[in-house]
């Protein structure tokens, strides 16, 4: 794979290229904070007709709930719940499916370095515990245990340091990294094309890596800033042999040029110390950086036309993989507003959104990139100062005014002779504005101040581009044959991208040859196909037409992806194929889910959608507010009046699902949680259940309590296993994850370990030493590699010397760990341990590195 080489001034020898695979992702636009439902529509109204590749969502992961803070989103409680500020699962499974309908791939947020801090229930109803290390699905030994990030020259402290207090999960750990991967996985089995990885500098290359190859190896792209000073193992470039990485420079360096001259932007690239263009994701702006996180310098929203100018030459210049900025507005940056939600109403109905991927010298840009991709810069102009303009090959050409004055010249542009549209002048293609090229390929410019300019090959006045060109995507398509006199017969596009047309051949050519037809996008021979080797594959610009014998009803059709078209003869007509998603789902009472049935097909086209609740479009929003079980069905009917029917069985529970209890709620309270609050889950009749992770401190202990205020708690003064109302606290001596269950019909309770696999150097780990008279204490493994004993230290010695101990491997003294030089890592056969401290203490031992640590309880 080729990257763009910027190596000299010359422009004349800038010669390299646009990668493949960036361009076949298209521009991105980040719809920041924005709701599931309303980036479906934006995909079929804007981001698909206008040639977007794909749109970067809000983290679909249940999260801290507190919307007027847009950073809640970035604090997960769950991997298996998806209810989050963005919408339920059901709107988001149905707006990826929109998207994709549309053309527009979707990039999931994720976030998994954290979880959120502090206490409280989740946007899905789970609850969590940062103090106590309580999730859904994690406990204390899931996380790193270091303290906050203190320095970021220190790559071990950013890896296993904790940001802003939020508790920081052990990405090394194979249970932790199968949770999330398995996470992505549901999310890409949905449709969901990649992600963006918040934060990767604050987890390990290898653990990143770990986690996207367990998952299946999506595409993604690493958010890694490359600050000055930090250590050089979280630089980007530790990073990019994973996939493309964030270059934040990329922005800093347009702002500079577009503050200061943007003639020196003709040599931007890999020489000004930028990632090669291949492992490069670039913006002008990201939603941090809008708000003056983590550094300012890049340009805003309120930078006005300037910024919308950076935006139209990041879009035109080939380089990196890009994505456009789309957020609301905050009045000051020093204060509270860069930290506050998004507005309540709709996006883009009012001032308060931006909107930037609506507007032109933006918006259009996406058909600029798409027409140009794979084309070289060519006939670079610029004034000396802040006018340029540049071309791409024989596809495209742009011109950029970044001063008050006028931009009035006549320069090379690379096009044929035309009156070409620009652009950039209105929300569609060709609104009015023109620009002229004459015989000599010279472009006649009188751009206003602070304004830019653009035309592509094939949108002229006399030829107007209707719509998008988005690589081996269209917005149309046409049949054109001796069948139908060479006039247009419509095809229609499904959501494979299949286009497709039942016609009607005569078996007879015209006067210039035998039946045959070719396939044109627009209807105006601008852009068409026919196919040169006679292969079933269609050519772009081909002289030749694609030859038919037969004659009947007869469907054609032609596949986006590869190309491959097919004549297949139709016998009779057939019926339509109905499809319903979700199909089967469990709710609870008062729960809206939206059903889609754009997936159904038919020969002909479906023409009308009539749903059991009363809709006729393409998606039905269903309101559950009765108890049991529901059919909702979906009947699609054809341009023959042929119909076909599906339908989604809804399982509609109460609160706590469809268990029966005696209880209205449970909670689990003692010194694991510091005598909080941890929710217990109905699980099955009667049976309530939670992860606790016990660290067999002493008098460790515990009760239920129902309403989580003491008025009916449930003790076991008898120690046999079965609670009585107000009973004595329960003592256990357990370490570890464990799951308590506790019936509220025979009052029976439980602790179950729950068995993790961690990775391990050695069999087995004893401590021995005077705490113990030199007998052996087992240590258990409470994480990859991590051994861990609860020791009581009394800080006397024996006969030969002062408090002191060792590990042992095997308890027989064959292999055993001491620290001769007392700095805190053992060796082994090393010199004995000794330690001054008195009191219960957390012995942890790596395996792998051999650092060892003393923590007081």
């Amino acid at each position: 794979m080729q990257s763009t080489l910027f190596r000299t001034a010359v422009l004349a020898a800038v010669l390299g290229s646009f990668s493949h695979s960036a361009a076949a992702e298209g521009v991105m636009v980040h719809l920041f904070q924005w709701k599931f439902n309303d980036i479906a529509n934006e995909c079929e109204k804007v981001l698909g007709p206008k040639g977007f590749g794909g749109v970067q969502i809000t983290p679909p992961a249940e999260h801290k709930q507190g919307s007027e803070y847009w950073w809640t989103v970035y604090q997960p409680v769950s991997f298996k719940n998806f209810n989050s500020f963005g919408g339920s699962e059901a709107e988001l499974k149905s707006m990826i499916a929109r998207c994709n309908a549309a053309g527009v791939k979707v990039y999931a947020d994720a976030v998994f370095n954290q979880l959120a801090s502090g206490t409280g229930t989740g946007t899905g109803g789970s609850s969590y515990n940062s103090g106590q290390y309580q999730y859904p699905q994690f406990g204390y030994n899931d996380f790193h245990h270091n303290g906050d990030i203190t320095t970021y020259s220190d790559s071990s402290n950013v890896w296993n340091g904790a940001l802003y207090g939020m508790p920081d999960l052990n990405t090394g750990s194979s249970y932790v990294q199968d949770q999330i991967a398995t996470y992505m996985k549901t999310l890409l089995g949905w449709g969901v094309a990649g992600f963006r990885i918040d934060a990767a500098k604050h987890m390990a290359p290898a653990d990143v890596k770990a986690i996207l190859d367990k998952a299946g190896t999506p595409k993604a792209y690493l958010e890694v800033i490359g600050a000055g000073g930090e250590s050089p193992d979280i630089q980007p470039n530790r990073y990019t042999y994973i996939d493309r990485v964030t270059d934040f420079k990329y922005g800093t360096d347009l702002a500079a040029n577009f503050n200061g001259q943007i003639k020196n932007l003709k040599t931007l690239g890999e020489s000004w110390g930028l990632l090669p263009s291949n492992s490069a994701f670039v913006f002008v702006v990201n939603h941090d950086r809008e708000r003056g996180h983590g550094g300012g310098g890049m340009l805003t929203f309120m930078n006005g036309a300037r910024y919308e100018l950076a935006n139209t030459f990041m879009m035109a210049w080939p380089y990196g993989w890009k994505q456009v900025m789309s957020g609301y507005r905050f009045a000051d940056m020093g204060k509270y507003e860069t930290d506050k939600g998004a507005p309540s109403s709709t996006p883009c109905t009012d001032a308060q959104w931006n909107c930037e991927q609506r507007r032109p010298t933006i918006m259009n840009m996406a058909m600029f990139h798409n027409k140009t991709d794979g084309q070289p810069v060519s006939n670079w102009w610029d004034n000396g100062n802040n006018q340029i303009a540049f071309g791409r090959g024989d596809k495209g050409f742009v011109a950029i005014n970044n001063e008050s004055g006028s931009l009035v010249a006549t320069v090379p542009s690379g096009l044929p002779a035309g009156e070409y549209c620009n652009i950039l002048g209105g929300d569609s293609y060709c609104s009015g504005s023109y620009i002229t090229v004459d015989g000599s390929g010279k472009a006649s410019l009188n751009v206003p101040g602070m304004k830019a300019v653009a035309i592509v090959a094939g949108c002229t006045k006399a030829t107007p581009c209707s719509s998008v060109i988005v690589g081996n995507k269209f917005s149309s398509m046409n049949i054109r044959g001796t069948y139908n006199a060479w006039g247009n017969t419509a095809m229609t596009v499904d959501a494979n991208r299949v286009w497709s047309a039942t016609v009607t051949l005569t078996g007879a050519g015209d006067a210039t040859g035998a039946q045959r037809f070719k396939f044109d996008v627009f209807g105006n021979w601008t852009e068409n196909y026919g196919d040169n080797e006679g292969d079933g594959i269609a050519d772009k610009g081909s002289t030749k037409d694609i030859y038919v014998s037969g004659a009947g009803t007869y469907r054609i059709s032609l596949k986006e992806s590869d190309m491959s078209y097919t004549v297949t003869p139709l016998t009779s007509n057939q019926a339509p194929v109905a499809a319903i998603s979700p199909k089967t789902l469990s709710v609870k009472l008062g729960d809206s889910v939206v059903f889609d049935a754009s997936a159904s097909s038919d020969d002909a086209g479906v023409v009308s959608y009539s749903w059991s609740t009363g809709g006729s479009a393409k998606t039905e929003t269903v309101l559950f507010d009765t108890l049991g079980s529901r059919t909702i069905t979906v009947t699609v009917t054809d341009a023959e009046g042929l119909t076909s029917s599906a339908s989604a069985t809804v399982n509609v529970t109460d609160v706590n699902g469809s268990y029966t209890s005696v209880l209205p709620t449970l909670n689990f309270r003692g010194t694991p949680n510091s005598w909080g609050s941890l929710a217990m889950t109905l699980v099955g009749d009667n049976q309530w259940e939670a992860l606790v992770t016990f660290d067999g401190q002493a008098n460790q202990r515990f009760k239920f309590d129902v309403k989580g205020d003491w008025t009916q708690n449930y003790g076991d003064t008898n120690k046999d296993g079965v609670a009585e109302q107000t009973g004595a606290d329960i003592y256990t001596t357990v370490t570890g994850q464990y799951r308590v269950r506790f019936n509220d019909q025979t009052l029976q309770y439980s602790l179950t370990p729950v068995t993790v696999s961690y990775a391990k150097n050695l069999a087995s780990l004893n401590i021995r030493g005077t705490t113990n008279s030199w007998g052996t204490t087992p240590m258990t493994l409470v994480g990859d590699h991590l051994w861990q004993a609860t020791v009581n230290f009394t800080g006397a010695g024996d006969a030969n010397g002062g408090q002191r101990f060792k590990f042992d491997v095997l308890g027989d003294w064959t292999k055993n760990y001491g620290d001769t030089n007392k700095d805190g890592v053992a060796e082994l056969t090393g010199a004995d341990i000794t330690t001054s401290v008195v009191g219960t203490y957390v012995v942890r031992f790596n395996d792998q590195t051999l650092a060892y640590t003393l923590s007081a309880q």
